[in-house]
């Protein structure tokens, strides 16, 4: 019968965590993205989203100097200014063949700028944390390592950009081809 008694309140304790986690996310974060979305569409009206909108037009420019306009810094920008996670809607200005890569870049560029803007991703801080600790330990500076932290997620964001992109063209030219060969009903 005590195992029973542990098992259910293992089971209860699992929906109670899960509650106080969803507790924390309704007055923590959801109150933050809601302020957060109001005040940069309210930017948006204000300057006009045919204005915002012709940013993602000349960072969706064909040519190689546009791949770091699209890969670097807009995903740089988005999450220095927007922070994790609202950087990820400045996509929604690019054409959707870019969005998938847009996104990967973005979403890799969340942990790398921690080290000298902590603010860009808070709710994990301790991955820097626990990487600068075993840093400390060992007597090695800091502001190297964020720095380079930072330098190395700048060549990943670009390169894992231009892989998305790739990919991305490519699965949606074997779709359409797919879709091209199937039957009309």
């Amino acid at each position: 019968m005590h195992a029973l008694t542990v098992a259910a309140q293992w089971f209860i304790g699992l929906f109670i965590a899960g509650s106080t986690t969803f507790t924390g996310l309704v007055v923590g974060i959801v109150p933050l993205l809601i302020v957060l979305l109001t005040f940069f569409n309210t930017v948006i009206t204000l300057v006009g989203p045919e204005k915002v909108e012709r940013v993602g037009v000349w960072a969706a420019r064909s040519g190689l100097l546009f791949y770091p306009v699209r890969y670097i810094l807009l995903p740089v920008v988005a999450v220095l200014f927007l922070t994790n996670p609202m950087a990820y809607t400045m996509g929604r200005f690019l054409p959707e063949r870019f969005k998938p890569a847009f996104y990967d870049a973005a979403v890799s560029w969340v942990h790398p700028p921690l080290g000298i803007f902590p603010h860009v991703n808070p709710g994990e801080i301790f991955v820097w944390a626990g990487i600068a600790n075993g840093v400390q330990k060992l007597g090695l500076p800091l502001g190297d390592l964020a720095v380079r932290y930072l330098l190395t997620g700048l060549v990943v964001i670009f390169i894992r950009g231009i892989l998305t992109e790739r990919i991305t063209a490519i699965m949606w030219t074997r779709r359409r081809a797919r879709v091209a060969q199937e039957p009309v009903a």
